[in-house]
């Protein structure tokens, strides 16, 4: 039997539509993002302030200087401890309230979505001024209660100090994006059928077996796109950063995304804004990131061949 194969410029017509409505995004993407990156990398063979054009050429000198500047190894390690505790801990606590709130029984489930992806709809800025009112010396409320409970004896100054102050920015992360993976666990969940669960019930497995056998096997494509987003969006870390601590104090929670802000437009004390050697670091990090992507898209295809070949 001969199979008539279409050929690509006969599948594209056929899909014509569907390339039309991605065209406006595909514009979009060009001008803001793939043109400013473009743009932006003739800019690190300068050193410019952002005012006029560039002439004082520096060559790959902006890409030693930032290799050889410890606060941005700093920044960078500070950016990995925030990846590596919000993700888990955000995916964890996501896709247990997802399974609670997923629950037929339960009264009033629209009700605590909407609370718990609150903080996601509300600006990253308006947060990081409340909470530093709660923390400062204005309000002084945390450790009016720490106070009261016996908890502390003395006054924190919770974001002044370097103890303190990246464990409050990790938290706060925590509690602001959890509402996005809660409602992709959610939708997650309610693609798998019911008459799964009921079978296995019939079957006499536990709650912990369902889960186990059936929701995390069927939550696995869906889980791995989750994951991507959370640790996309947690390497993204920047205004909540910028608005509690602008990355200090000495720079204990300064980030990579802070600290190529404070590059560019200057940072507190004398630091002149150099956009040159701002841009050069914005590559140099994108080239360390796309180096762990291809490490973890390795290793999740060697383990998908191990899962296959088993």
């Amino acid at each position: 039997m001969n199979v008539r194969r279409e050929s690509l410029a006969g599948r594209m017509w056929t899909a014509r539509w569907s390339y039309a409505y991605a065209l406006p995004m595909l514009a979009l993407l060009l001008v803001f993002i793939v043109y400013p990156i473009a743009a932006s990398l003739g800019y690190t063979l300068y050193k410019w302030n952002g005012i006029g054009d560039p002439t004082d050429f520096v060559g790959l000198d902006n890409f030693r200087r930032v290799i050889d500047d410890s606060i941005f190894w700093g920044a960078l390690k500070h950016t990995f401890l925030y990846v590596a505790i919000v993700v888990p801990v955000q995916l964890f606590l996501a896709l247990g309230l997802a399974l609670v709130l997923n629950q037929k029984k339960l009264k009033f489930a629209s009700f605590y979505r909407t609370v718990f992806f609150l903080p996601v709809v509300t600006s990253a800025a308006v947060i990081g001024v409340v909470i530093q009112l709660l923390f400062s010396n204005f309000g002084d409320v945390i450790n009016n209660i720490l106070r009261d409970l016996h908890v502390t004896h003395g006054y924190i100054d919770w974001l002044g100090d370097p103890r303190f102050a990246m464990g409050i920015i990790i938290v706060i992360g925590i509690w602001h994006t959890l509402g996005y993976n809660l409602v992709y666990f959610l939708a997650g969940l309610q693609t798998i059928p019911e008459d799964l669960y009921e079978a296995a019930k019939l079957d006499g497995a536990g709650r912990f077996a369902s889960f186990r056998y059936i929701t995390v096997p069927m939550l696995r494509s869906v889980g791995i796109v989750i994951v991507l987003l959370a640790l996309v969006g947690s390497f993204q870390v920047f205004d909540m950063v910028q608005v509690l601590t602008n990355g200090g104090p000495y720079f204990a929670t300064e980030v990579v995304n802070t600290y190529i802000y404070h590059l560019a437009f200057g940072g507190t004390g004398d630091v002149d804004p150099d956009v040159g050697l701002a841009s050069a670091a914005s590559f140099f990090y994108g080239i360390l990131l796309i180096a762990l992507s291809v490490v973890q898209v390795v290793v999740l295809r060697s383990l998908a061949r191990r899962r296959a070949a088993k």
